[in-house]
């Protein structure tokens, strides 16, 4: 049987080991020391998680701040205001091309008729035309732009010179083309 006494204190290299992770420790004292995880708590919090990129939650979408720039906003209305008021005005002086010529004339100071006003109207409305699309266009740029936070009043003052020659071109255009007007405006600049 066994050489040792029944008394004898058992060898300690026999005991079986002491407990090394915590088996008797209350939960608490067990999720306190836990660093990770274990196996068992993975498993269960896996299905939560695999809607989650694996870089953790993501941050919400970076939306670009619209700049207010109440100054901004005003000139843009300013300039938009001026313009349309221009393009109203301009429109009935425009489709009149009689009276403009002679007004232009007189202005320039060239003693001249036009030989044929009528063949300036296809100029007038082109002109108008061209006046009336490039206001709303100039308008729709600078709304778009603004509504991005964007430095907006530059676009009435470039719409309104561009759109202004390009329809002051149109109008001129008959007056250049009249050979008694023409010759008058050469005597004009002798003097």
């Amino acid at each position: 049987m066994s050489d040792a006494p029944a008394n004898a204190e058992p060898d300690p290299r026999a005991r079986p080991p002491r407990p090394q992770y915590g088996e008797y420790a209350t939960p608490e004292e067990q999720r306190s020391r836990i660093r990770e995880p274990a196996s068992w708590q993975v498993e269960a919090i896996a299905p939560i998680m695999t809607d989650a990129p694996a870089g953790g939650i993501p941050s919400p979408p970076v939306v670009a701040e619209k700049r207010q720039r109440p100054i901004d906003r005003i000139i843009t209305f300013a300039l938009l205001a001026y313009g349309l008021v221009n393009v109203i005005a301009s429109i009935p002086a425009f489709l009149d091309y009689g009276t403009y010529a002679d007004t232009m004339l007189g202005v320039m100071g060239v003693d001249a008729q036009l030989s044929d006003p009528a063949a300036g109207k296809p100029w007038a409305i082109a002109a108008a035309v061209v006046l009336v699309i490039g206001w709303c266009l100039t308008a729709a740029l600078s709304v778009w732009n603004m509504r991005r936070g964007r430095l907006t009043w530059w676009i009435p003052l470039v719409g309104g010179i561009v759109f202004s020659l390009t329809a002051g071109g149109l109008m001129v255009a008959p007056l250049m083309n009249d050979p008694a007007v023409w010759q008058a405006l050469l005597d004009s600049t002798r003097l």
